[in-house]
């Protein structure tokens, strides 16, 4: 199995090898969904868990919104080298036989890449925190939709420019399937968790920062009972509470604790908004 390189993205799914879970079986990477979120029910159900193939097969996992029955959003970090992609829509995948191989659960698709994306090896250093990462915007095209009866209601685009006019504070949902927990002893900590759609109420941290046109910032502080990210969740959309508007996709944590803030890769960028809507059109 190719394994990407280690960046602390919201993806680690994508940037560790295999891993065992807590009884020794082994499973493909993970990513470390919302912390401390909430049980869905069914508020996004245009969200669904992605798995991604390379020449070995299965081998990574993220998160995407459905745009369309056959466009899902995610993070460029999830497409980058994928051969093939597929998506569970529903709530709770933990237990279903088929994952993570194809069958009549899922939804076949093929992964587009940002063609402005490059990570930390092809970016070089900008002497900033998202230095390694940039226009973080993937897309899955669906080979066959997503029946009206299975998801008939899906995210939104934003306006161009949309980040810009938000208020410090204003609500958001981060929306994933992953893992919740850390369990400690005998190692290594290790992140578990059913696969099960979870979102988690979060605050943007508006004002001007360093890369402040890429990326918004988000509290991540699950211990004040807000909610947030750790590790994972890649590709997982940022949804303006109270709406279906996408602002950002989920891409990378500054700091191995999920404390802080987490970044997510701003899709109101007029260019991203653009290259998006030609898979819509």
């Amino acid at each position: 199995m190719r394994v990407h390189p280690v960046l602390l993205l919201l993806g680690s799914s994508v940037a560790v090898a295999c891993t065992e879970t807590p009884t020794g079986t082994a499973e493909i990477p993970r990513p470390v969904a919302v912390v401390n979120g909430q049980a869905d029910a069914e508020r996004h159900p245009y969200v669904g868990l992605l798995i991604f193939e390379d020449e070995d097969g299965p081998a990574w996992r993220c998160s995407g919104a459905l745009l369309s029955p056959t466009v899902v959003l995610t993070a460029a970090h999830c497409t980058d080298g994928a051969v093939a992609a597929r998506i569970w829509m529903d709530e709770v995948v933990q237990g279903n036989a088929e994952y993570p191989g194809a069958g009549a659960t899922s939804y076949e698709g093929v992964a587009y890449t940002n063609p402005d994306y490059c990570d930390y090896t092809t970016c070089g250093s900008n002497n900033g925190l998202p230095a390694f990462i940039h226009r973080d915007v993937g897309i899955v095209v669906l080979t066959e939709p997503v029946p009206t009866g299975v998801v008939d209601t899906y995210a939104q685009l934003p306006a161009a420019g949309l980040v810009g006019t938000l208020p410090n504070k204003t609500a958001l949902d981060l929306v994933g399937y992953g893992v919740q927990e850390q369990v400690h002893g005998g190692g290594v900590p290790v992140w578990v968790g059913p696969r099960i759609r979870l979102f988690a109420p979060v605050e943007l941290v508006s004002g001007e920062f360093s890369f402040s046109d890429e990326f918004v910032r988000l509290t991540s502080n699950p211990a004040q009972e807000k909610g947030g990210l750790c590790f994972g969740d890649s590709g997982g959309p940022d949804v303006v509470t109270g709406t279906r508007t996408v602002i950002a996709v989920n891409s990378y944590l500054p700091n191995p604790n999920c404390a802080g803030v987490a970044y997510s890769s701003r899709v109101d960028i007029p260019a991203v908004l653009s290259w998006i809507q030609g898979f819509l059109d």
